[in-house]
């Protein structure tokens, strides 16, 4: 059964550039228990799809309900049955891990008592003990992400949302992160991620939704996104750029799709079928026509791979609503251009 359902969202901002589409009739539906991944680019609408569902913001048009609670026009009851932590720690620098939780608990009309009570427990939870009467602003920031979820659980949702909650963490800050969101689906929580992390959706989540120009153009296990682009690339470096040509339609002869060129010409990429035996083909090819390799292997799609084929730009554009409105709302256009292009 859907915990969260979304139908037809929309949301349009304007600008002096003219309006900009964030929404343009997003349908979600989580089950409950999952982690749902909402995966795009900066500006491609899963932080305006999260605002909307946490009722932060008021979509146009649209309906969206959240274990069976209209979330526009039931938000008090709905924020009672969620929590949220979003792409920035939002604590207290100079109140204690430990204050920060009560807070939020006095805040919620827990009770003092109840509050402190609760915020020892997640202290422990989260492995705070030995900084959780430390002021906050004495913190890592792997241990302020931590707090911030840790204060997003107080009151035991059932539905989380994380937007983008490892930006900006290292890798072994991020790996204990996805520890604790681990745990706390397996005891029956549903998370709705949002991320640029294609590992990330690897790691967690049941289901991903690739999110572009304010709607879903995919959907899927993270193996079923992949698969669209090919299970596995071949990627080999040239030692004499000038072999571009020839290792190119050595790669067409077994590949699948357009060969990728790095930008000085000397790495190149194509999408495979079958990657162990392409690769020896295409060494074997390689060999006798003489030509020189820096290096040559396999790798697995990457996040980049996905959005190129689906979208036909990379997941790493920075052309955010705030920063360039008129480039989201072109590239919404752009996109369903692209997806008609697909469907014919």
């Amino acid at each position: 059964m859907a915990i969260i359902e979304a139908s037809g969202l929309t949301k349009t901002y304007r600008s002096g550039s003219g309006p900009v589409h964030a929404l343009a009739g997003l349908d979600l539906s989580v089950p409950q228990g999952t982690v749902k991944a909402l995966l795009g680019p900066n500006g491609a609408g899963k932080t305006t799809t999260v605002k909307v569902l946490t009722t932060l913001i008021t979509p146009d048009t649209g309906t969206a309900t959240i274990d069976g609670i209209d979330v526009i026009a039931d938000p008090q009851a709905t924020r009672r049955s969620i929590g949220v932590s979003g792409q920035y720690a939002a604590v207290d620098e100079n109140l204690t891990g430990f204050e920060n939780l009560e807070m939020i608990g006095r805040l919620y009309h827990l009770g003092r008592r109840t509050a402190r009570e609760r915020a020892r427990e997640l202290i422990d939870v989260f492995d705070l003990s030995e900084a959780g009467d430390r002021p906050v602003k004495g913190f890592s920031g792997g241990m302020r992400r931590r707090i911030d979820l840790a204060g997003a659980l107080v009151m035991n949702p059932r539905v989380l949302f994380l937007d983008e909650p490892t930006t900006g963490l290292d890798p072994r800050s991020r790996l204990a992160l996805w520890g604790i969101i681990e745990g706390l689906v397996s005891d029956g929580t549903t998370v709705l991620l949002t991320t640029q992390y294609l590992e990330e959706a690897d790691q967690l989540a049941d289901d991903i939704a690739v999110i572009d120009g304010g709607t879903v153009i995919a959907e899927g296990t993270s193996d079923q996104l992949k698969a669209q682009v090919g299970g596995h690339r071949v990627v080999v470096t040239l030692v004499d750029q000038a072999d571009g040509d020839a290792v190119t339609t050595v790669l067409r002869r077994y590949g699948v799709g357009e060969v990728e060129a790095s930008g000085d010409g000397r790495t190149h990429a194509i999408a495979v079928e079958a990657g162990p035996s392409a690769l020896q083909r295409v060494l074997a090819d390689l060999g006798e026509a003489g030509i020189e390799l820096h290096d040559a292997g396999m790798r697995r799609p990457t996040l980049d791979d996905v959005f190129l084929r689906l979208t036909g730009h990379a997941a790493t554009d920075e052309d955010t609503d705030a920063a360039d409105p008129a480039a989201s709302s072109k590239r919404g256009a752009d996109t369903k251009d692209k997806q008609k292009e697909t469907a014919r």
